[in-house]
């Protein structure tokens, strides 16, 4: 069985080499493709592949290749997880909106939208090359937007899903409160990539939320940084993300007041290179943890388990709506628990969605549309009402003096703007 991976040279990589290596009896990998236009750091990512690999006694060969077409040929799967512009242009993303008053986060709000106009285009050039050369492979995309970049390969006609690592944290997290295998719980799950809400957390198929809510809520807020007493009110456990609806003004002042997250991954990126290129180092280094995704490849290897049909299971994607929540449109890309086969993923039966949910729900679900237009056909006016459409930002002033500096940003990689960021 053949995997492949765009964006085989990010220092996520060896997590998922990790994952491949300790889960071999879940999904017995033969070849690993790692695909990515930075041939050193390609080099150095492939070879501390290998050795992890090697250690673990998998048998497993990886190619390593600067080629989408060498990589992806004959592949079953292909994992997306490129970042366009890297961490620099993360940067931007990051520190360019608090000049707006506007939190700067990469996946949220004008970021968000930034990185969508980046990555969209180059991600359907990709899978254009994978529709040619590996036709019946699915395409596990763990590239942000996850929601908006699943949504516009789903509406090319590709066999894509999106996947993302907070629910599975969360269900670990849970689990090690209660002291339980991860096997034995289940969540709740709704909305929007990294606009969602835990309803609901089942031990062995029964609601513990409500005790946890009450007995537990500091150490379920741990991470979230948004007070207990909130969870206790609503009743619910929102993601992390929801802390710059539900905390905004205090959340800019953070940004403000320290250097962006972008900078910091940067510098832990320099260490991963520098440890991985040791020929003495054979597994996953520790400061791998404190660079994101944790439990990405545990996740990637039960989807791509469950698609290839060896085990169907329940799993929290990124899929249609298709009436799952009555008041979106079918096309809409939800994050809820899905059943997934070798023909798919089905959305699993969702309780109506409380009002305070529902409405930001559809609110981000709306900006989303507009960001994906944008995305896919350029143009000032279609940023500048994708901005106005969201939550986060919604005034005139602010959508027009972000929509200047956003394309200005990155007019290098919007070929439909001028060097001064204005429509051509």
């Amino acid at each position: 069985m053949k995997l492949a991976v765009v964006g085989g040279g990010s220092t996520y990589t060896p997590e998922l080499i990790d994952g491949f290596a300790r889960l071999r009896d879940e999904l017995p990998v033969t070849e690993i493709a790692l695909i990515d236009p930075d041939l050193s750091r390609l080099e150095v990512v492939s070879g501390m592949a290998r050795r992890m690999l090697a250690h673990a006694g998998h048998p497993a060969r990886v190619l390593a290749t600067s080629s989408v077409e060498e990589g992806v040929s004959g592949a079953q799967v292909v994992l997306f997880q490129l970042r366009v512009g890297g961490q620099a242009a993360r940067d931007v993303d990051e520190t360019l909106p608090l000049r707006c008053g506007c939190v700067g986060q990469e996946t949220t709000g004008a970021g968000g939208l930034a990185k969508a106009l980046r990555t969209v285009p180059v991600v359907l050039e990709i899978a254009e090359k994978v529709r040619t050369h590996a036709p019946e492979a699915w395409i596990v995309d763990f590239t942000n937007p996850v929601g908006i970049v699943t949504r516009a390969l789903l509406d090319a006609g590709h066999r894509a899903i999106g996947l993302c690592n907070v629910a599975i944290g969360f269900q670990r997290h849970v689990a090690a409160l209660l002291g339980v295998p991860p096997s034995r719980i289940s969540l709740g799950h709704v909305g929007l990539n990294h606009l969602t809400w835990v309803r609901a957390v089942y031990l062995d198929g029964e609601d513990v939320l409500p005790s946890l809510l009450a007995e537990r809520a500091e150490a379920l807020a741990d991470g979230l940084a948004l007070r207990p007493e909130l969870l206790r009110r609503l009743g619910v456990v929102p993601s992390y993300y929801l802390r710059y609806f539900y905390d905004h003004d205090a959340v800019v002042e953070e940004q403000r007041a320290k250097p962006s997250r972008a900078a910091e991954v940067a510098a832990m990126e320099t260490k991963l290179l520098e440890m991985y290129a040791d020929p003495s180092v054979v597994e996953k280094p520790a400061l791998l943890g404190e660079r994101g995704g944790a439990y990405y490849s545990e996740a990637a290897v039960a989807l791509i388990a469950s698609l290839l049909g060896d085990r169907p299971g329940t799993h929290v994607v990124n899929v249609r709506n298709h009436g799952t929540l009555p008041f979106l449109a079918d096309e809409t890309v939800i994050e809820v628990p899905a059943h997934v086969t070798a023909t798919g993923a089905a959305p699993l039966p969702v309780p109506p969605v409380e009002p305070l949910y529902a409405g930001l729900i559809a609110h981000v679900s709306a900006y989303e549309t507009l960001a994906l237009e944008a995305a896919r056909h350029g143009g000032a006016d279609r940023v500048r009402n994708a901005l106005l459409a969201h939550p986060l930002i919604g005034q005139d002033a602010t959508a027009e003096e972000l929509t200047g500096l956003l394309l200005d940003a990155n007019h290098a990689y919007l070929p439909w703007t001028t060097r001064s960021g204005q429509v051509r």
